[in-house]
């Protein structure tokens, strides 16, 4: 089963939001942005977000056809791309979200979660590695080709 959510390749970058958009929201879960103004706000897609809503991460109110999202499920939304530009998969994201939203019921839960940080970190380390080394070996190869003329190859 594929838990990546479906993309079309026009964003190339997430908009992390950090702080609350707009003006403030006493109820804290009235559903206050459509579908597309999140989707914008976020660089996602449309079905992006609805693929979270079918995994049961995100919850928009229903107006007739449309979705309303609040302010909850853009917090939601904002740690959901932080797990997913970490590593993790769809149902560690879900406990991550449980965790941050004081929801992890047993310590099991919690402890899994710090495992796997732990192993992400140690992931994304030996891929910083190996990053840093083949730049390493672009420069030099770039380095020695400086003073050569390019070749040309095909017709």
């Amino acid at each position: 089963m594929n838990d990546s959510p479906p993309t079309d390749g026009t964003a190339s970058h997430v908009q992390w939001a950090t702080e609350h958009s707009g003006e403030a929201f006493p109820s804290g879960d009235k559903p206050v942005f459509a579908i597309g103004e999140l989707a914008r706000d976020f660089g996602v897609t449309l079905r992006a977000l609805r693929f979270y809503e079918n995994k049961g991460l995100l919850s928009p109110q229903r107006e007739g056809l449309n979705r309303l999202y609040s302010q909850r499920d853009r917090d939601r939304l904002t740690l959901i791309l932080k797990g997913k530009k970490l590593g993790f998969t769809l149902g560690e994201i879900q406990q991550l979200v449980a965790a941050e939203e004081g929801k992890v019921a047993d310590s099991a839960t919690l402890n899994l979660s710090r495992e796997k940080c732990l192993e992400q970190i140690a992931l994304l380390e030996r891929q910083k590695t190996e990053l840093e080394e083949g730049l390493a070996e672009l420069f030099r190869i770039y380095a020695a080709l400086a003073g050569k003329p390019l070749e040309r190859t095909g017709s």
